[in-house]
């Protein structure tokens, strides 16, 4: 969601308060809708089962309508990105908010691969996990582990840490990926070889 416009507020009238004012927000996509959060220090919640007509968070990366079939990141259509882009074009749309020219993506590439290898105490940790367990459980346990592994530069008020951390992630998601499926099909693991796309 943007940032509250300044001429319009909804005003909602309960038996026994004075209105309350709830500003109306202007999204990039979709409806505008009513923030309700001053309903709290009144006494009042909303109720929408299964958030049919509610905006969970504020958003300038992705915008999603389930009942129209609309999912975009950065304001692209996502079967456009799954036909026309690779996983690094996206990832660097999703950190810099537009997909890359020819140069950038050199040096975004060059910057990724040299982060793509994992430690080795990372191999023991897919032992922890059965052969048939869901791949997103794995790598849910995995990428939670890599904190352990990069503790020094987990400052968040750090833009460099904050950078760093989000080169190792897009760097070792492919790595970790592939690890999962070999684990699943009892083969040993491969190291990245960073001169295949």
């Amino acid at each position: 969601m943007s940032e509250v416009t300044n001429q319009k507020v909804a005003i909602l009238n309960i038996p026994g308060l004075d209105p309350i004012e709830l500003p109306i927000l202007k999204g990039t996509e979709g409806p505008e809708v009513i923030d309700v959060r001053a309903l709290g220090s009144h006494g009042y919640f909303t109720y929408d089962p299964g958030f049919v007509s509610t905006a969970s968070c504020k958003s300038k990366i992705t915008f999603i309508d389930g009942e129209k079939g609309i999912l975009l990141h950065r304001g692209y259509p996502i079967a456009q990105l799954a036909t026309q882009t690779d996983y690094l074009q996206v990832c660097y749309l999703l950190l810099n908010g537009d997909l890359p020219n020819e140069e950038q993506y050199a040096n975004f590439k060059k910057r990724i691969t040299y982060h793509t290898m994992v430690h080795e105490q990372i191999n023991s940790l897919f032992k922890a996990f059965r052969r048939d367990s869901h791949p997103m459980a794995i790598m849910c346990g995995i990428a939670g582990a890599l904190s352990a592994f990069y503790h020094d530069n987990l400052d968040i008020y750090d833009p460099e840490h904050r950078e760093l951390t989000a080169m190792r992630l897009v760097a070792k998601m492919p790595t970790l990926a592939a690890m999962a499926y070999k684990y699943s099909i009892g083969q040993p693991f491969m190291s990245p070889k960073n001169d295949l796309s």
